[in-house]
């Protein structure tokens, strides 16, 4: 009798437990009230760990973004790029094709005469060693020694291994008319991009000035630089805890 009485007790309590989930699904159907019902603990954990790992995955980019390369400071051993191709053939790396696209589209719309163009993108070690001995051979020619041609073809070609353009960040962009430069000067923060070589900072970068050189660091940091007149150098001495 006892054990029959345990039986009918716990069919008792199953009945009641099936009732108040039906209701519960009832009344999440009709008024919207989700939350009546039980969610599975094990859901959030995979939730959860996608958001920790897309913050992760963030910060690294943006991490990426500020990797400061110059003739003192070579693009790190552990650095890799993931490349897309534009419209005319040259690449850039992924990070950077969305916010470049709508650059050059807004500089069009802006004025149709500018016809802003990428006329160099990602480089490999290869082209960057041949563009920087094509400078040095260009000074000999005018009459520089060899020593002489390669402090010379330093200040306007990185070598190879500390320049930008191996990054996939930097970009060199052409137009039909100087106003394209004006505008990029004024507005390419808005993107995410700097002018990474004004003449007024060639002590800091020590590049002369490249009016077609736009470098890619994100919104919030290239709105810094541009408001605070500092470049990259600057910027990384200035906020190297970021």
């Amino acid at each position: 009798m006892q054990e029959r009485a345990v039986r009918y007790r716990k069919r008792r309590k199953a009945v009641r437990r099936r009732r108040l989930l039906g209701v519960a699904l009832v009344l999440s159907v009709a008024f919207g009230l989700t939350g009546l019902l039980p969610k599975p603990a094990t859901d959030a954990v995979p939730k959860n760990r996608q958001r920790v790992l897309a913050v992760k995955e963030q910060q690294e980019q943006e991490a990426d973004n500020l990797i400061l390369v110059n003739g003192q400071n070579p693009i790190p051993e552990w650095y890799t790029v993931e490349l897309l191709e534009l419209e005319n053939g040259e690449q850039v790396s992924r990070n950077i094709y969305g916010p470049l696209t709508e650059m050059l589209e807004a500089a069009r719309g802006s004025n149709w005469n500018l016809l802003p163009q990428v006329v160099s993108g990602y480089r490999t070690q290869e082209m960057q060693q041949q563009i920087y001995e094509g400078k040095i051979q260009q000074f000999c020619q005018d009459g520089y020694t060899r020593e002489e041609a390669e402090q010379l073809a330093g200040q306007w070609v990185a070598l190879p291994g500390h320049s930008e353009h191996q990054l996939g960040l930097a970009v060199d962009i052409n137009g039909a008319t100087n106003g394209l430069y004006q505008w990029l000067q004024e507005n390419s923060y808005r993107y995410g991009f700097i002018f990474r070589y004004p003449g007024n900072k060639t002590s800091q970068t020590g590049v002369a000035e490249e009016v077609w050189h736009y470098r890619y660091v994100g919104v919030e940091a290239a709105t810094k630089m541009y408001q605070q007149g500092i470049c990259l150098e600057e910027y990384v001495e200035r906020y190297s805890g970021l």
